[in-house]
């Protein structure tokens, strides 16, 4: 199943998990939660590129001050079908990059120095085209979705755990605060937001899966990017950007923490040889 189908079906799971949790609050508990977590999501679409941008002290690059690097992102957005980005540069030796913005009119590419240095061309094309490929096909919208889902789950689950701590809620209020629907309403209450977290991960590593083909279809060419994947590898866990902030890690196009996950599972990113292994089975 390709991964744009396993995502719209992840955020439908998303939907249906919202539905059912909010019916034990009823119709308003619902839509009060999810307004509020639209409302906040909201902003952070608009502005969340510039915020990510200043989390990671990028400096927007002019043209004469790196031409080739411009020229190479100039290739790639043309052959990609979209407005060439702005460009940023993040300070910083560990060899990463990341996408952002709200759709292809209002897109920023950032690069490290240490990538730079890293890739020669061909691998750096494709890193640049994997992060095109986000901004093509709009995982930013993708992901304000499933975070207004997941929030509002998550939102909804808290209010559950209170209503179960005086006896229920609205929906239970005919069976007298019994034990056994208070302890269900706590299960629910603290499994169905991990369940949704759970989904929205699964959603981010889809998207990866995605960019990775998009980029390599645009570039015509697997290989450059799966060399580059196992370049940063290396390099992140030499070079690791520990001063990132957890809350952007997804944006980027491998993990910039060193180390590995506690459990795949909480991951945001799918496994690096997976990744490459799925690159270099591709057919053109």
């Amino acid at each position: 199943m390709g991964a744009r189908i396993k995502s719209y079906l992840l955020l439908g799971l998303l939907s249906v998990l919202l539905v059912y949790i909010g019916s034990f609050f009823g119709t308003n508990g619902m839509v009060v939660a999810f307004i509020f977590a639209l409302g906040m999501n909201i902003i952070t679409y608009f502005v969340g590129d510039k915020i990510v941008l200043a989390m990671s002290s990028a400096t927007k690059i002019p043209e004469e001050q790196m031409p080739e690097l411009h020229r190479l992102i100039s290739e790639v957005s043309i052959s990609a079908g979209i407005p060439k980005p702005e460009v940023y540069l993040i300070p910083s030796k560990s060899p990463n990059a990341f996408a952002t913005g709200r759709d292809p009119n209002h897109a920023s590419v950032a690069v490290t120095e240490g990538i730079l240095e890293l890739l020669d061309k061909e691998e750096l094309k494709g890193v640049i085209a994997h992060e095109l490929s986000h901004i093509k096909n709009r995982d930013i919208l993708i992901a304000t979705i499933a975070a207004t889902l997941a929030s509002a789950i998550t939102m909804i689950g808290r209010m559950l755990q209170f209503a179960a701590m005086f006896g229920g809620s609205g929906r239970d209020s005919d069976r007298g605060g019994n034990i056994f629907s208070v302890i269900a309403m706590l299960l629910f209450a603290i499994l169905l937001p991990i369940a949704a977290m759970l989904i929205q991960l699964a959603i981010s590593r889809n998207r990866e899966y995605l960019a990775d083909e998009t980029g390599a279809r645009i570039v015509h060419n697997p290989f450059g990017l799966a060399n580059a994947l196992r370049k940063l590898a290396k390099g992140t866990a030499v070079f690791p950007m520990n001063n990132a902030n957890p809350s952007t890690s997804h944006l980027f196009i491998v993990n910039p923490f060193s180390g590995k996950s506690f459990f795949a599972l909480f991951s945001t990113h799918p496994p690096l040889e997976e990744r490459i292994r799925r690159l270099e089975s591709m057919d053109f």
